[in-house]
């Protein structure tokens, strides 16, 4: 989400005017209606408190917001193919479904020509539109803070049933009185790189990941099958604390974080994931010096999947490992993202 004040005025400026040399510029989620437009967008104009302004399409699905019937907002540029009109029609049927190379062969398209299709207009695949849409429609109860429980909120369903079930079949059932079932909660937490969410219960911090982060779903499954927990949204003292600190964070006021951690991992990743909380804010080391301090010269390549799979970002802080030669190398939350938090914390030094 944008967060420049004068950037925002600005489009909401081109909003007011429908200047179209701002279409595909930015996206405009309006919080009334739960849509996202074009500048040109012919309906009404929302006030401008109830505006959230996107660089991308995607961002503003992972916000829970849908496109726009009436500007049709997916559809820029116009130029776009039958299958693609067709692709998003399809998503926007059955929102909360999960794609998977058969059901193109059922609806007899060929996975590989609509993977490139959709790309080449929209700069993602259908997989991850179609993950965005139903991410969003998880996370904006979170985003939100309303009780799925209760939640009675228009996402383009009859009913509110739809949507209980796009949130359940990545968070878990909602919470029966069972005590074998555990609760944990799950807040949003907006911040200068993103929007991210953090999965707690009344002790500990179980989740912290950016919300457009790929596998952020499978991570969340996998860590409540293995808790057998449902999750809703709401907040702990656990949640504030991660919220303040991370605020502190970005504005070089916190070197350490105390929020107390729950790992989830095989005992090697977990050996990884302590040497990672040793690295000194505004230092770096290597994949190849992590595997060395765990006696294990030769499992550089397993370092690097451990600190792939580390499910508290920037706590936990795998992106201060960087290859050998200087470069990067990767990070679940994005290149563009690891280089701004090892600018950043260089201020620290």
């Amino acid at each position: 989400m944008i967060n420049d004040e004068t950037l925002k005025e600005k489009y909401y400026k081109a909003l007011l005017e429908r200047n179209s040399n701002y279409d595909g510029i930015f996206f405009a989620g309006i919080t009334t209606t739960g849509v996202f437009c074009h500048a040109t967008c012919p309906a009404r104009k929302p006030k401008y408190e109830n505006c959230n302004f996107y660089k991308t399409a995607e961002e503003a699905l992972l916000s829970g917001f849908r496109p726009c019937k009436r500007c049709h907002p997916m559809s820029y540029p116009k130029e776009i193919s039958p299958l693609v009109h067709q692709m998003i029609h399809l998503v926007e049927e059955n929102p909360e479904k999960r794609w998977k190379d058969s059901d193109f062969s059922d609806l007899g398209i060929h996975a590989a020509t609509a993977r490139r299709q959709f790309k080449k207009v929209y700069g993602m695949t259908f997989v991850q539109y179609a993950r965005a849409r139903r991410m969003g429609l998880a996370l904006k109860s979170i985003r939100t803070g309303e009780k799925i429980i209760n939640a009675q909120i228009d996402v383009g369903y009859d009913s509110s049933s739809g949507f209980r079930d796009a949130f359940s079949n990545i968070m878990g059932n909602a919470p029966i009185n069972s005590q074998k079932v555990k609760i944990l909660y799950a807040s949003w937490i907006d911040t200068k790189l993103g929007p991210m969410v953090s999965i707690v219960d009344d002790e500990s911090l179980y989740l912290l990941e950016f919300v457009d982060r790929r596998g952020l779903e499978r991570e969340v499954e996998r860590m409540r099958n293995k808790l057998n927990a449902s999750i809703i949204p709401g907040k702990t003292k656990i949640s504030e604390q991660i919220e303040n600190e991370l605020k502190h964070y970005f504005t070089n006021r916190l070197k350490k974080f105390e929020t107390p951690i729950i790992f989830f991992g095989s005992d090697f990743q977990k050996s990884v994931w302590n040497e990672l909380l040793k690295i000194e804010i505004g230092n770096t080391t290597s994949y190849k010096e992590l595997a060395t301090l765990l006696n294990n010269p030769r499992s550089v390549r397993a370092v690097g999947n451990a600190n792939g799979a580390n499910q508290l970002s920037i706590i936990v802080p795998c992106h201060r490992v960087i290859q050998s030669d200087g470069e990067l190398g990767g990070y679940g939350g994005g290149l563009e993202r690891k280089n701004w938090l090892l600018n950043h914390e260089k201020l620290y030094k």
